[in-house]
């Protein structure tokens, strides 16, 4: 099944891509570039994600 927008979506992202010889970090570095340039901020790193026993025994104290 052919998408015209996911067509043109993987369009971009492969010339972006090739912008940058395919280097992974050279592309990572002009995402955040891009994001700083526009004010925009996530978040970084990982949610921590309680392990079942944390869930259980703050189930218990309550």
């Amino acid at each position: 099944m052919n998408d015209p927008i996911v067509d043109e979506v993987r369009k971009v992202r492969d010339a972006h891509a090739a912008s940058f010889n395919y280097d992974l970090h050279a592309i990572f570095l002009d995402i955040k570039k891009r994001e700083k340039e526009r004010g925009l901020h996530f978040v970084d790193g990982v949610a921590h994600q309680p392990m079942p026993n944390q869930i259980l025994q703050q189930k218990a104290e309550a």
